[in-house]
């Protein structure tokens, strides 16, 4: 019997991007709508290594299951490394991925092609209920367009180009950007510390 993983999401796209990634792993992925009575966890963290690790063992204690949490967002350096942590919620506490992306090319309408770069990045930590949270980064380099483009993905998909292409996040296949994204860098480190708890949880 598959080993339950709780992700610390209710972010339906995240969950099948997540699936997609971990479909070989002996795992049932489970989010926050499949358990009742979960809290919201407030994301007030200075880093995205304290909101991932703070998320990870509030539900692993509240659940008892083995918790994976990310917390992830877009660091642009002509912004000064913003939106940052507050990438979801870089336009205002209800704003849609729409809103924050016009919000973004608002503040980089006069910025030259040559200093557009920018970077996603995820940190994931993982914890079991009793035990110490572990963390991994992924990275992924890249650019800002200056326009939108593509239909798929979510967030800033349709305004990043990763390096070495010349499509945005949103224009790539599912196998294609999870082989390069920031998640999907930070889920092939992660499966390590994962395989080590579900062996051991197995057994126990």
């Amino acid at each position: 019997m598959a080993q339950q993983l709780l992700i610390a999401t209710r972010n339906s796209k995240k969950k099948i991007e997540l699936q997609t990634i971990v479909n070989a792993w002996d795992v049932k992925l489970l989010t926050m709508d499949d358990i009742e009575d979960m809290p919201e966890v407030e994301e007030d963290g200075a880093t995205f290594v304290d909101n991932a690790i703070k998320k990870a063992r509030t539900m692993a204690q509240r659940s008892g299951i083995i918790t994976l949490a990310d917390d992830s967002g877009l660091v642009v350096d002509a912004l000064g490394g913003a939106p940052g942590v507050y990438s979801a919620r870089f336009a205002g506490p209800k704003a849609n991925d729409d809103d924050n992306n016009r919000k973004l090319l608002e503040l980089m309408r006069d910025i030259a092609a040559e200093n557009r770069t920018a970077r996603f990045v995820c940190v994931i930590a993982i914890a079991s209920p009793a035990g110490p949270v572990e963390t991994v980064e992924g990275i992924c380099e890249g650019k800002i367009r200056i326009a939108a483009q593509g239909r798929g993905g979510f967030g800033y998909d349709p305004l990043f180009i990763p390096a070495g292409f010349n499509k945005t996040f949103a224009e790539l296949t599912d196998s294609e950007k999870n082989q390069i994204s920031h998640r999907g860098k930070a889920l092939q480190e992660a499966q390590y510390i994962l395989q080590r708890l579900i062996g051991s949880e197995g057994k126990a």
